[in-house]
């Protein structure tokens, strides 16, 4: 088969979202898990999901014409390989994330033209607030979110850990640590590192629960509180893990300055983020920063952006480390080792 041409190409971008919506409308209505059993027909599923069956066999059917699930014989659907991936009960499950992509970013997306034309964030316009607050007043969304960062993020802990060696630090603390995934992964592979989690006070109560499941809690102190008001010092290593790339130029500059403060002469920043190829270089990492602006406002940076931020904040640019996936490890320190 020949390749697409040019204006082919260009429609089948221009219709992308036709396929991420249905997947959404599978993932919100739990088919993938329901075929965990085997096989069944559009019929059975609709008096299942309470949904109307001759709409619900053309979302299947359509579906299935792009490798997610398969029609059998007497309209029977089941499982593939990608339609597996929408269980909840698997490793590498992506349901969390196609559920978050399909409502409240799908909707951000919609407003791209206004935040191109006016630099501002798209879901405070359409929500009427900051999409973290919106997260904290909305415990079930908070959960989608969390599993959605979890799926995306999962194995970037291993990768950074392969590449970046963390044995000299004593404590680590993980600033926005988020549901503690990230931090777990550390403690795991260097059992005489203590933790700190820090963040936002509804954020911290999920993660606690998930130390103390992991087996880690007893080597890791939680610590509620807003990094742009102030960082908690006791550490001597601070990990930030997609939390800059959050905020425009002056929000991360503090959240920096914030975590200078804390630390002593020599401490140590370790931001893990796109750090993005310049000219036309492929990376996922620039779609990535479009999604930045539409959401929570922030931006993916190249080398010398983050060079300039680190300035900024009074912290060096020691060392860029590229793992083993999309990733980098910014290191950056101050005072006696600067």
């Amino acid at each position: 088969m020949s390749e697409p041409s040019p204006p082919q190409q260009i429609a089948q971008m221009a219709v992308g979202y036709w396929v991420s919506q249905s997947l959404y409308v599978a993932a919100k209505l739990d088919i993938a898990d329901r075929l965990a059993s085997g096989p069944k027909t559009a019929d059975e599923l609709a008096a299942a999901t309470g949904t109307h069956a001759r709409s619900l066999y053309r979302l299947l059917r359509a579906l299935a014409s792009v490798g997610v699930f398969s029609e059998g014989d007497g309209g029977r659907f089941s499982l593939t390989p990608l339609a597996d991936c929408l269980r909840t009960d698997v490793p590498d499950s992506k349901r969390a994330m196609v559920v978050m992509m399909g409502e409240e970013h799908y909707h951000a997306w919609g407003g791209l033209l206004g935040s191109v034309q006016t630099g501002e964030t798209s879901f405070d316009r359409i929500y009427g607030k900051p999409i973290f607050d919106y997260l904290g007043e909305r415990p079930e969304q908070a959960k989608i979110f969390d599993a959605a960062m979890t799926s995306i993020h999962g194995r970037e802990t291993q990768a950074v850990l392969d590449a970046y060696d963390l044995s000299g630090v004593r404590v680590l603390a993980d600033v926005g640590g988020g549901n503690g995934s990230n931090l777990i992964g550390v403690l795991k592979r260097y059992p005489n590192v203590r933790g700190l989690l820090y963040d936002l006070p509804h954020v911290v109560e999920r993660a606690a629960e998930n130390l103390k499941a992991a087996g880690v809690a007893d080597r890791c102190e939680v610590v509620a509180g807003n990094f742009f008001d102030s960082v908690p010092g006791g550490a001597d290593a601070y990990f930030l893990r997609h939390i800059i790339h959050d905020w425009d130029d002056d929000r991360s500059t503090r959240i920096l300055k914030n975590v200078r403060a804390a630390a002593p002469n020599g401490g140590k920043v370790v931001v893990v983020e796109y750090v993005l190829p310049p000219g036309n270089a492929p990376s996922f990492g620039k779609l990535l920063d479009l999604n930045m602006l539409l959401l929570p406002g922030g931006v993916e940076r190249t080398e010398e952006e983050f060079r300039q931020l680190y300035a900024a904040a009074g912290i060096g640019l020691t060392r860029v480390v590229p793992t083993e996936g999309d990733l980098s490890v910014v290191e950056g320190t101050w005072g006696a080792a600067g």
